[in-house]
């Protein structure tokens, strides 16, 4: 009867850390259907932004991945460690700000060689058929992702007592992206920012290992990783520096609220007061 009641005892004490280590993730297992990218809480910093005295045309060419830097063993030495797609998050971040009016250049070509399809068949019903000319950029973004960082910070914490225990480990990457304003007349650089977002990532065990009687072995395990995605961390950067590139701007005087009241809008100054950390030696 003593060693009924110390296997259901050691039974329920597994179950009891397995159930702890898995309830704070339960509602986040299971297939999901598709829907619309989470977003961070810089995205809607940036939608809540003051509106323009006039909104600024704005090209984008190119947005690189330029920190050469690959995805590890066992992933994969060929997969990037990074987006390759960070010209449609900064150009989605652009024209959801209300600030910019974004114009078509990454896929330029394609716009071209439609616009001269449209007057070859346009032309043959209508001699007098002029297409309108495209728009032409006030300023131009430039800049990439300039560095990926990886292991920044690492630790974790863990315990166990008489074969039962549980432990947890994470680890953090470091995204930086720069993002530089050209006035497309003078060629000046208007601003220049550079900004970090920190990648975050989790694993949780928990687990007996326990000796019932002589040759009887209980074993249980559980686990749960959490990683950030990359992409995520990449979009809440640029959305970031886009804002600060505003803010910049207002306090240079390179554009004007349509409210000038509104400039003692919060998020406004709470980026007015940014510095960036120094590191500590």
């Amino acid at each position: 009867m003593m060693k009924v009641l110390s296997i259901m005892k050691v039974l329920l004490t597994g179950c009891l850390v397995t159930l702890l280590a898995g309830c704070a993730v339960q509602d986040q297992l299971g297939i999901k259907s598709a829907g619309l990218t989470p977003r961070s809480h810089t995205y809607s910093e940036l939608i809540s932004l003051p509106k323009p005295k006039g909104k600024i045309v704005t090209a984008v060419y190119n947005f690189r991945d330029q920190t050469g830097q690959y995805k590890p063993i066992p992933s994969s030495n060929f997969s990037t460690a990074v987006t390759q797609g960070a010209t449609s998050y900064l150009v989605t971040a652009l024209r959801d700000s209300g600030w910019f009016i974004p114009v078509e250049r990454e896929g330029l070509q394609n716009l071209l060689t439609e616009r001269k399809i449209i007057r070859a068949t346009e032309k043959n019903a209508n001699e007098n058929f002029e297409l309108p000319p495209l728009m032409p950029a006030t300023v131009v973004v430039e800049g990439g992702i300039v560095g990926y960082d990886t292991n920044t910070r690492t630790g974790g914490t863990g315990a166990r007592y008489l074969g039962i225990g549980a432990a947890e480990q994470y680890r953090q990457d470091q995204v930086t992206i720069n993002l530089r304003m050209i006035n497309t007349r003078s060629g000046e650089v208007l601003d220049s920012i550079m900004t970090t977002k920190t990648v975050y990532s989790q694993e949780i065990q928990s687990g007996v290992f326990k000796f019932i009687k002589f040759k009887e072995l209980l074993e249980i395990e559980a686990g749960m990783t959490t990683n950030e995605p990359v992409q995520v961390c990449v979009m809440s950067a640029i959305e970031s520096a886009l804002i600060h590139l505003i803010a910049n701007g207002l306090k240079n005087k390179n554009w004007q609220l349509a409210n000038p009241d509104e400039l003692n809008n919060k998020v406004l100054q709470q980026y007015f007061a940014a510095k960036s950390p120094l590191i500590e030696s």
